[in-house]
C-alpha cells in the first residue's frame, strides 16, 4: 500500500510511477476523489456527533419546554449519526479499494517501458551451442531425469514428474541454496503453501496478476506461487523492533501458478509448469538500508549461478514488467544453448514499505517512533534452473556433466543416459 499522506502532497510522482509502468495515472485520481470524500464523510460524523453531545448536556439544564425540542431534535441527531456513521464506512471501504489498487512507486533508476525495454547490466560467462545441442527434455527423458507423459496422464498439462537423478539433482541445487544461504545469516523456512486472503493480498498478488494464483474456494485459501506470501506475512501486526541489522528468511516450498495467459508458450519441458520448488529469500530492513540490501540478495544470486557454472546476464527490469509491489526488480537470466537466447532463472525485488504497510510490519526508528519496515525478495535456486544445467553441461555423447559444487550433495559426478 502506498503512503496517503505522500499521495496527497506529491500526487505527480504517483502519475509519473504508473505512466512509467504504461498504466492510465486515472487510479492516482480516483484515490484522491475517495479520500476527500471520506474525509468529508468523516467530518460530517464529527460534527454531528458534536452537536449530539452538545444537545445531550444541554437538556439536563433545560426548562420543560425547551427541554422537549432538545430530546425531539435529539431523536433526529441519533438517526443522522448512524447515517453518517454508515457513509464513513462506505468511504473507508471505498477508499480503502482505491489505494489498494494503485501499485508502489518505480524507481527513478528503472528503465521505463514494457517486457522488452529493460537495460542489460552485465553478461557472465561465455555462451556457445554445443554440436549436435540438444534441449533439455531430450536430455532429461533420456537420461531419465523427467517424466512428463505421466505428469500429463496424472494431472495434466504443464505438470511432470522427477524421477530418479532428476529428483536428486533438483534435491542438490536445493540444498545448496539453504546452505549458502545460512552461512549468510537467512534463517532457513519451510512455510505453509496455502495462504488466508489477506496474507495474499497483503504482498500484493491479488490485483493484476490474481488469475495466476489457485484459490480453493470452500476454505477461502491460496495456493502460494512464492514463499515470499507467507515469508512476508510471518511477521504481519508486529514490530521489529531497532531492525539495525536486517532479517533474512530463506524459505523452501513448492510453488504453483495457472500460467493464465500462456496459452502455447513454452508448453515443451518444464519451462513453465504449473508446479516447482523454489529457495526464496526474503528480507525486512530499514527503509534506508533497502537499496543496498536489494544489491546484496542479486549478489547471493549470482554466486549461485557461477557455482551452478553456467553463463548468464543481469538486466534491471522495465517499470512495465514490474509486479505490483515491487519499485525496482533486478534478474538473472541463464542461456539456453537449444533457444539461443537467455531465460529469466532469478528475480529480485525490492518492494520499499509498500507491502509492510498492507501488513502492518513495523519497526522503531532512530527517534524511537513506529514506521513501517522494507521487504525485498529474491530467488535462490528453483526447478527452472535445472533446464540451463543440463542444456549447458552437455556432452556430445548425451551425458551431462554435474557442476562441482553439487557434486557432494548429488553423489555423482557425471548423469548418462538410460539404456
Amino acid at each position: 500500500m502506498i503512503d496517503m499522506r505522500a499521495l496527497r502532497e506529491n500526487p505527480e510522482i504517483f502519475r509519473a510511477g504508473l505512466e512509467k509502468r504504461g498504466a492510465s495515472s486515472e487510479a492516482v485520481d480516483s484515490a484522491l476523489e475517495a479520500d476527500a470524500s471520506h474525509r468529508s464523510a468523516l467530518q460530517s460524523f464529527e460534527t454531528l456527533r458534536a452537536d449530539q453531545k452538545r444537545v445531550g448536556k444541554e437538556i439536563a439544564k433545560a426548562d420543560p419546554e425547551t427541554r422537549e425540542k432538545l430530546l425531539a431534535r435529539t431523536k433526529e441527531l441519533a438517526q443522522e449519526v448512524k447515517d453518517a456513521e454508515a457513509q464513513v464506512g462506505q468511504s473507508a471501504a471505498a477508499l480503502d479499494a482505491a489505494v489498494k489498487a494503485l501499485p508502489n512507486l518505480v524507481s527513478p533508476d528503472a528503465p521505463a517501458g514494457g517486457e522488452d525495454d529493460y537495460t542489460v547490466l552485465r553478461h557472465v560467462g561465455e555462451t556457445s551451442v554445443p554440436e549436435n545441442c540438444k534441449d533439455h527434455l531430450e536430455l532429461g527423458t533420456a537420461l531419465g531425469l523427467f517424466d512428463m507423459e505421466r505428469g500429463a496422464k496424472t494431472s495434466g498439462s504443464r505438470f511432470y514428474y522427477l524421477t530418479g537423478d532428476g529428483a536428486l539433482l533438483q534435491l542438490a541445487m536445493l540444498n545448496l541454496a539453504i546452505q549458502q544461504a545460512t552461512a549468510n545469516g537467512f534463517v532457513p523456512m519451510i512455510p505453509p503453501v496455502l495462504v488466508r486472503p489477506e496474507a495474499m493480498e497483503g504482498t500484493g498478488f491479488l490485483g493484476e496478476h490474481a488469475d495466476e494464483i489457485y484459490y480453493l474456494e470452500r476454505d477461502e485459501m491460496y495456493l502460494v506461487g512464492t514463499s515470499e506470501v507467507p515469508l512476508a506475512s510471518y511477521h504481519s501486526g508486529e514490530n521489529l523492533g531497532a531492525l539495525e541489522q536486517p532479517m533474512r528468511y530463506a524459505g523452501w516450498s513448492s510453488c504453483f501458478r495457472r500460467e493464465a495467459g500462456s496459452y502455447g508458450k513454452d508448453t515443451r519441458g518444464i519451462i513453465r509448469v504449473h508446479q516447482f520448488d523454489k529457495v526464496e529469500m526474503f528480507s525486512y530492513c530499514r527503509p534506508e538500508d533497502a537499496a543496498e540490501e536489494h544489491e546484496r540478495l542479486l549478489g547471493f544470486e549470482e554466486k549461485m549461478l557461477g557455482l551452478m557454472e553456467v553463463p548468464y546476464r543481469v538486466i534491471d527490469t522495465a517499470a512495465g514488467d514490474l509486479g505490483t509491489s515491487a519499485y525496482r526488480k533486478f534478474d538473472c537470466e541463464a542461456w539456453v544453448p537449444s533457444q539461443e537466447r537467455y531465460r529469466e532463472l532469478t528475480s529480485t525485488s525490492n518492494c520499499t514499505t509498500f507491502q509492510a504497510r498492507r501488513l502492518e510490519v513495523k519497526y522503531k526508528d532512530e527517534n524511537g517512533k513506529n514506521a513501517f519496515a522494507a521487504t525485498l525478495n529474491g530467488t535462490l535456486a528453483t526447478t527452472r534452473w535445472l533446464v540451463a544445467i543440463l542444456e549447458n553441461h552437455q556432452r556430445p555423447d548425451g551425458s551431462v556433466s554435474v557442476p562441482e559444487a553439487l557434486r557432494p550433495f548429488l553423489g555423482k559426478d557425471e548423469l548418462t543416459p538410460k539404456k
